[in-house]
């Protein structure tokens, strides 16, 4: 295996030589049931569509707008951290979606009275947001967090 990739003053590392710098990360679900979490990740969650298309065999695809995406890698220790924080327990599958909203608690009753199971409500973490977690359609867990207002 290569060894570390250099790092720049900026805390990012050089993308490997042929590598361009990644535009965009897309996370891709399979929904069993998909017009139920299309109708909860677009119409009540409020992630704007981008694109749709459809194909042979009644194969399709939406692509909501989540705003600016972060890969958040974390190893088995941060990741018992989290939910121990969170839910007060472990119940979280390896991947995990995470929302900024501007409030918690509203996005978390919203989501709530649209089907979402309520893990864990919102519960100030030891980084000062208000964070929930929630059972979604497609078989996902979410966070929902809201950031501390700038002092």
């Amino acid at each position: 295996m290569p060894g570390p990739l250099p790092r720049l003053a900026t805390g990012m590392t050089e993308n490997a030589p042929g590598v361009g710098r990644v535009r965009q990360l897309r996370v891709v679900v399979e929904a069993e049931d998909y017009e139920e979490a299309v109708t909860f990740f677009r119409d009540v969650l409020g992630l704007p569509e981008e694109a749709a298309f459809q194909g042979d065999g009644d194969a399709r695809v939406i692509i909501l707008d989540a705003g600016r995406a972060t890969l958040e890698i974390a190893n088995p220790a941060q990741k018992k951290m989290i939910d121990e924080v969170e839910v007060g327990r472990q119940v979280a599958p390896k991947i995990r979606l995470a929302f900024e909203v501007d409030d918690s608690a509203a996005t978390t009753g919203t989501l709530a009275d649209a089907g979402a199971s309520v893990i864990a409500p919102v519960t100030l973490t030891p980084w000062k947001s208000l964070n929930s977690r929630l059972e979604v359609p497609a078989g996902l867990q979410i966070t929902v967090f809201q950031e501390p207002e700038p002092s």
